[in-house]
């Protein structure tokens, strides 16, 4: 069957797509390596997985994993797993959930815990995204062949070598967390939110464009 984004999703990205513009130059070269990556992946394995890395796993990886699926759906992109992590474990927090809740993603939790698992749904005929925190070598990631994504600066700093990544990019954003408790936290994690979103679906964008090329 074919994987359907689902409609309040594919409106958002329609409206990030027209953002594009918008990317400064330095970070879309940085793209451009992840989406180099992902075909080169593809071609060789018929798979590409991406691991999303910032320090507590709690708010921009796991956006950038959820939003990876996503692109990849709306750009019909198959072979793509992505997954986060962190260099410690917390919480996947309720202010980046609601973000993605209210950009279409239906997202649910069966069991109270201090490190909750959620499961996320961008689309029908897919299945579901397990979300919680974790280190970026914990399982179920990839240990071997992966691209990581470092979308914290001080994730990078502190692991300038990813072991059994195939390649790491850095796409630091600033941490909303700073939002949180303030009378703007809700607009500040929107802001985040919309910010990964444009980034990623932009590499994936690029990614379409190579397959699409290879192809003629």
């Amino acid at each position: 069957m074919t994987t359907q984004i689902l409609p309040a999703i594919r409106q958002y990205l329609d409206q990030v797509e027209k953002d594009f513009d918008t990317i400064p130059p330095v970070r879309k070269a940085a793209l451009q390596k992840i989406a180099d990556g992902i075909i080169s992946l593809l071609h060789s394995k018929e798979h590409a997985a991406l691991i999303y890395v910032c320090t507590h796993n709690s708010r921009r990886s796991h956006l950038g994993q959820v939003w990876a699926m996503a692109a990849a759906a709306y750009y019909n992109i198959n072979g793509i797993s992505s997954y986060s992590g962190g260099t410690e474990i917390t919480a996947f927090n309720p202010n980046a959930i609601k973000a993605l809740q209210e950009a279409g993603f239906q997202i649910s939790t069966s069991a109270a815990s201090t490190n909750p698992h959620y499961n996320i749904t961008y689309a029908t005929h897919a299945p579901a995204l397990i979300a919680f925190s974790k280190k970026y070598m914990d399982p179920p990631n990839p240990g071997t062949d992966f691209i990581a994504v470092m979308t914290c600066s001080h994730a990078d700093d502190n692991c300038p070598f990813v072991p059994g990544a195939y390649l790491k990019v850095a796409t630091p954003y600033e941490d909303p967390k700073e939002g949180d408790g303030k009378p703007e936290q809700d607009q500040v994690y929107r802001e985040r939110c919309r910010e990964i979103a444009t980034e990623v679906l932009y590499t994936f964008y690029l990614a379409h464009q190579l397959q699409n090329s290879s192809r003629i």
